[in-house]
């Protein structure tokens, strides 16, 4: 077989999961999201997410969505590793172990998959307009052990936890590198341990690997133009932009969920 037959081959399964007109948007999607996380460094696991509800199964969307992301932040904090500080992820890590092995409990009996659309989309809007909590103690050992134990538990329903990390993380005493590397460590853990959720519940990923090699390369080179960007654009702005975005994004989720349950 032929590299030009490996390559048709690959394409003809990821194309054999969904329809063929949604793989270049989720391609453009991953690349822009792990752009946005590195320059501005959040929002872009939200936006991607929120563009996915409507084109991937409700059962798929939280696993390989965690995939997606898990290989932008491990490729952030590859190229920002000099920075990490251990004592910050260690006892996220811990919080983070607890709450995983609490989560496969809640997935094999609570979750419906018919609500996961309902519930990306509520908290996506939360995340723009509800009151961002701010917590005074995150980076203390027991802040930091608590901010993995509840946002490992809340990325396993809902998926997107990013700017609640990012808050609990804190900016103040940090520069843009140190935050970067600390936080795309965090998530990448956070990641991890939902994909080895959802596997022990019993997801299989092996029919979207080629789909996820695709999107894991576009949000390489996403990741790798962001930090060119780094500190170059307006913040502040932009997050005024982008909260409209997610939320004109989610309230079409909502509506699509709403016609399709009635």
């Amino acid at each position: 077989m032929t590299v030009v037959d490996l390559i048709g081959a690959f394409i003809a399964e990821a194309f054999a999961l969904l329809p063929g007109w949604t793989i270049p948007i989720l391609l453009v999607a991953s690349f822009l999201s792990a752009l946005m996380t590195a320059a501005v460094g959040v929002g872009g696991g939200a936006f991607l997410l929120i563009l996915m509800t409507p084109l991937v199964p409700p059962l798929a969307l939280i696993p390989v969505h965690g995939i997606v992301q898990m290989g932008a932040n491990v490729n952030r904090a590859a190229l920002t590793r000099q920075h990490i500080q251990p004592r910050i992820l260690g006892f996220f890590a811990l919080g983070a172990i607890l709450a995983a092995v609490a989560a496969i409990y809640l997935l094999d009996r609570v979750i419906d998959a018919g609500w996961i659309p309902l519930l990306v989309s509520l908290f996506i809007l939360w995340l723009c307009w509800g009151p961002m909590p701010e917590f005074r103690f995150g980076r203390t050992s027991v802040g930091l052990f608590l901010g993995g134990l509840l946002t490992t538990l809340i990325t396993a329903l809902v998926g997107a936890t990013g700017p609640l990390v990012s808050a609990w993380l804190g900016r103040s005493g940090m520069d843009r590198w140190t935050y970067t590397a600390n936080f795309s460590a965090c998530m990448s853990l956070q990641h991890s341990l939902k994909i080895l959720i959802f596997g022990l519940a019993g997801f299989v990923y092996t029919p979207w690997i080629p789909l996820l090699v695709a999107m894991i390369l576009s949000g390489f080179i996403g990741t790798k133009v962001g930090l060119l960007l780094l500190g170059k654009i307006p913040e502040q702005k932009f997050k005024q932009l982008f909260r409209w975005l997610l939320t004109v994004l989610a309230a079409g989720v909502l509506l699509q969920w709403s016609v399709r349950a009635v």
